[in-house]
C-alpha cells in the first residue's frame, strides 16, 4: 500500500491531474469501469471545490484495504485552509454546486457515489473531506457501523511515488489492532518493508503487541527493516496495550488529556531489543489514539477541537497531518497518521444519505 498520489491544486490544469491521478489509483488498485469513473468524478469534484472556495489545496490519494480486508479501495483526500463552509448541510445536497466549470455534480453527489464519505470544516480554518471508493457501489443508508474504527493517510518524501511508512488494522475477535510502519530510508524499498509489516499483520491479529513485534522481525529480515508501533484495543477488558520499536510515535487522548506513548531503539527487521516494554491503559469512550511516523515533528500539537474529534478517525488523521506536519512543500520527509477511535463517530456530515 506504499504508493501515494499527492496533487497540489492551485490553478485550474492540476483539476486534470488530478482526475488522472483518480484514474490510475483505480487501475492500481483494480477497480473496474464503473467505480473508476465514481473515483474519477469524486476526484474532479473535489479538486474543483479546492480552487472555487478555498484558493487551493491538495489532495492525497492512497490504496486502503477495502471492507472485511478484501481487495484495495481509493481513498481519496481533499486538504486546504480555506474559509470553511458557511452551511455544510446546503452543500452536501445532491446536485449542489456553486462551482462554475465543475461537472454539476457536489459534494452530494461525491457522498453518493463513495462507499464513505466524510468531512469536517471549521469556519475560517478550512476543510477536509475523505471518500473511499471500493470495489462494488455501496448500498445506499448503509449503516455507520460498517464504517471501519480506525483510518489513515499517509504523504511521500518530494511527491514521490512511493512512501516508506504504511498503516493497517485488523479485527480478531475483541481484539482490535492498529499497525503503523516506517520502512527504513525512502522509495520502493521502504515501502516494500512496511507493506510487508501491514500484511504479516493480518496472519498475527491473535498475537499480544509484543509477540506481534518479534513476529514482524522474523518477516521483515529479508527487508531493510522499519520501525514499528502496534496498539492493540481489547473490546471486551476496555484495555489498550500498546508496544512499538524505532523511531515512531503515539499520543493517547482521555478526556482533555493528551498522553504521550513511547516507543524502544531498534528497528524491526534488523535490530530487535532484548525487552520491548509494554504499556496498558484504560479505553474510554472518549478515549482516541494516534498513531505517527517521525514525518511528524516530535514536538507536534495534538487538536483540542472536540467537533474534529468527533469525526470519523480518516478526517482525523488527516486533519491532523494538514495542520501538524512541517509547512515545507514538497514534504521532506514519508509521513502517516493513523487514528483509532472507540466506536463509529457519527454525525450528519459522515453518513451515507
Amino acid at each position: 500500500m506504499g504508493r501515494v498520489w499527492e496533487i497540489p491544486v492551485h490553478d485550474s490544469t492540476r483539476v486534470r491531474d488530478v482526475r488522472v491521478a483518480a484514474e490510475a489509483a483505480s487501475a492500481v488498485a483494480g477497480l473496474g469501469q464503473e467505480r473508476t469513473a465514481a473515483a474519477a468524478l469524486v476526484a474532479t469534484e473535489l479538486a474543483t471545490n479546492l480552487l472555487r472556495h478555498a484558493d487551493g489545496g491538495r489532495m492525497v490519494l492512497n490504496l486502503v484495504d477495502g471492507p472485511a480486508g478484501g481487495a484495495p479501495s481509493v481513498q481519496l483526500c481533499s486538504l486546504d485552509r480555506g474559509p470553511g463552509i458557511a452551511d455544510v448541510g446546503t452543500a452536501l445536497r445532491d446536485g449542489f454546486s456553486t462551482a462554475e466549470g465543475s461537472l454539476g455534480a457536489g459534494l452530494g453527489s461525491c457522498r453518493r457515489l463513495a462507499n464513505a464519505f466524510h468531512l469536517y470544516s471549521a469556519a475560517g480554518g478550512g476543510t477536509v473531506a475523505a471518500a473511499r471508493v471500493d470495489q462494488e457501489a455501496g448500498r445506499t443508508g448503509a449503516p455507520a457501523r460498517d464504517e471501519p474504527p480506525a483510518g489513515g493517510i499517509t504523504v511521500a518524501l518530494d511527491q514521490a511515488e512511493h512512501s516508506g511508512d504504511s498503516w493497517g488494522w485488523v479485527r480478531s475477535g475483541p481484539l482490535v489492532t492498529l499497525l503503523l510502519a516506517d520502512g527504513l530510508g525512502h522509495g520502493a524499498k521502504a515501502a516494500h518493508a512496511s507493506t510487508a509489516a501491514v500484511e504479516e499483520l493480518r496472519a498475527a491479529a491473535h498475537l499480544p503487541p509484543v509477540e506481534m513485534l518479534r513476529r514482524l522481525h522474523t518477516a521483515l529480515r529479508r527487508t531493510r527493516g522499519a520501525a514499528a508501533v502496534v496498539a492493540q484495543l481489547d473490546t471486551e477488558r476496555r484495555e489498550l496495550r500498546f508496544a512499538g520499536v524505532g523511531n515512531a510515535g503515539a499520543r493517547l487522548r482521555t478526556g482533555d488529556t493528551w498522553t504521550s506513548l513511547v516507543s524502544h531503539p531498534g528497528i524491526v527487521g534488523a535490530y530487535f531489543p532484548a525487552h520491548v516494554p509494554l504499556r496498558t491503559m484504560p479505553w474510554h469512550a472518549d478515549s482516541l489514539l494516534v498513531l505517527h511516523s517521525d514525518g511528524l515533528p516530535s514536538r507536534w500539537s495534538p487538536p483540542d477541537d472536540h467537533a474534529l474529534l468527533a469525526r470519523e478517525p480518516t478526517v482525523v488523521a488527516a486533519t491532523i497531518l494538514r495542520d501538524a506536519s512541517s509547512p515545507a512543500r514538497p514534504v521532506r520527509d514519508d509521513t502517516s497518521v493513523a487514528v483509532l477511535a472507540p466506536d463509529r463517530r457519527t454525525s450528519s456530515h459522515d453518513s451515507r444519505p
